[in-house]
């Protein structure tokens, strides 16, 4: 009888664990980081592609363009492209 109560309890409190388990995100915050510096080196390639799909800049340009963009994404927070030519 009173291995039938050990084991009761020792059931119950293993049934009170799970139900009261906190389910956990499924991306830490490394991974987080790593999806935004991906998607900030996704966005600057497609900025430098559409500059240079353009035919009005220079390659030097088109690079100091993909910089500024990146440059931005990192201090501004947002990813998206800078202005091509910002007014004075």
């Amino acid at each position: 009888m009173r291995t039938f109560l050990g084991r009761g309890a020792a059931a119950l409190a293993a049934v009170v664990m799970l139900l009261t388990a906190v389910p956990a995100s499924a991306q830490t915050q490394g991974m987080e980081r790593r999806n935004e510096r991906r998607n900030m080196r996704h966005g600057a390639r497609a900025t430098k592609q559409a500059c240079k799909a353009g035919d009005e800049k220079t390659r030097a340009e088109c690079r100091q363009m993909k910089r500024s963009y990146k440059h931005h994404a990192r201090h501004g927070g947002a990813t998206e492209a800078p202005q091509a030519n910002p007014a004075p």
